[in-house]
């Protein structure tokens, strides 16, 4: 079994690779976009192949499932199948082949579960392309709202409601925020996918089970408003220079988030994008504008919320100081996710059966399972080692540890129950 899943998912990663390679360097599957339609429809073949049967649902995902599961409460296996732009093969794509292989070997043995299984290939996960994450889950439980719809493509400026419905999703309903599915028949999720961090290739560990799923809150742009002025003829004091408010609001909050995390709360910061207006560039200019974003994580929902407030705090400080403003866009939140803890326990023997130390790791990357998970459907979360991080073209993943956590996915989907 272990050598035709390896054989297999060679032959399916190394395909998927060609067909979604970005003429540029590393792999490029746009959400609701070409790329992520071209891995649709190569899975989609390769599962009929196996006898599966394929059905999208209104949000525009793809579903497989065996043509014996009659309907039911169903344990799904899923992960997205978008990248971002020039990112690696592995993320998002290698819990759906996981999940397809393992449904395929299940319908072979005409195994009988306690859960239906199904496999959820899901769209529109990463946050890059319309600068909301999870969409195509999200979309599936009533967590789009009408203003999401309207968020632009940063590539294309299509809107998400137009994209949604070119690939068949029922954006009238979505927008409505309806349930897309009988809630009856989501029992649990449990989602495969390669660490986005180095902690497991670390430990020497091939599988982490995961206990929770950072939270996050995101302004996609923040503009520091100023003024532009002459670079040798105004004084410091009657300056209203945004470069250097930014800067100051920056230094500020690492200082602060150093302390907090030296007093041992759960956090991180990023300023991901950051530059002035480039139309007003010049050496001998004050720039009166500076853009950049925002984002934090935690695994604590009140440390989100109340190192948000000290930001506040600090930025009408430096308002004041430097006669500058500071323009919030739409913020985007995403609570932190708990999984299921008989099915991290039960993960964790699995693994250890395995020979493996069923190691603990949370998850600082958000992923599709905490919409589940916060939807109050029971959910699990399987790491595999990745050797170079993640969102980038050397993304890594050893075949033989991926074999290992689709083995253990095969023994959850035999047991697992509510």
């Amino acid at each position: 079994m272990k050598h035709f899943w390896t054989s297999q998912s060679t032959r399916i990663f190394a395909d998927l690779a060609e067909l979604t390679r970005d003429p540029e360097v590393g792999i490029t599957r746009e959400s609701y976009g070409d790329g992520e339609s071209l891995a649709i429809r190569y899975l989609t073949q390769f599962a009929q192949e196996a006898g599966l049967k394929v059905s999208t649902d209104r949000a525009g995902n793809i579903v497989f499932q065996r043509k014996t599961d009659l309907g039911g409460p169903s344990l799904w296996c899923g992960s997205h199948l978008d990248s971002v732009p020039q990112g690696g093969n592995y993320d998002g794509l290698a819990g759906v082949v996981a999940g397809l292989l393992c449904l395929k070997q299940l319908d072979e043995e005409q195994a009988t579960t306690p859960l239906a299984f199904r496999v959820l290939g899901l769209r529109g996960e990463e946050s890059a392309w319309f600068g909301k994450s999870y969409m195509g889950s999200r979309a599936l439980m009533g967590g789009l709202s009408p203003a999401d719809l309207t968020l632009t493509n940063r590539f294309n400026k299509r809107t998400l409601a137009e994209r949604m419905k070119a690939v068949g999703a029922d954006v009238e309903a979505i927008s409505r925020q309806q349930w897309l599915i009988d809630r009856s028949e989501l029992a649990g999720y449990v989602e495969v996918h390669i660490e986005q961090a180095e902690s497991l290739e670390r430990q020497g560990q091939a599988l982490g089970v995961v206990p929770g799923i950072r939270g996050n809150l995101r302004h996609n742009q923040v503009i520091c408003i100023g003024e532009d002025g002459h670079s040798g003829a105004v004084s410091r004091q009657d300056r209203h220079d945004s470069v250097f408010a930014v800067s100051e609001l920056i230094a500020r909050i690492d200082k602060r988030w150093g302390e907090w995390v030296a007093s041992g709360r759960d956090l991180v910061v990023t300023v991901g994008t950051i530059g002035t207006n480039t139309a007003h560039h010049a050496v001998s200019r004050i720039p009166g504008e500076v853009s950049f974003s925002l984002e934090l994580r935690s695994l604590h929902q009140a440390t989100l919320t109340e190192f948000y407030e000290l930001i506040q705090q600090e930025r009408r400080l430096i308002e004041e100081a430097r006669k500058v403003s500071f323009e919030f866009d739409q913020r985007i939140d995403t609570q932190p996710a708990s999984m299921h803890g008989p099915w991290v326990d039960h993960l964790q023997a699995i693994t250890r059966e395995q020979g493996l130390q069923g190691v603990l790791t949370p998850s600082g990357a958000g992923h599709d399972a905490a919409v589940f998970a916060n939807a109050d459907i029971p959910s699990a979360m399987l790491f595999i080692r990745n050797q170079h991080g993640s969102h980038n073209p050397h993304e890594a993943m050893r075949i033989d540890d991926f074999v290992q956590a689709t083995s253990v996915l095969y023994q959850a989907a035999k047991e697992f129950k509510l």
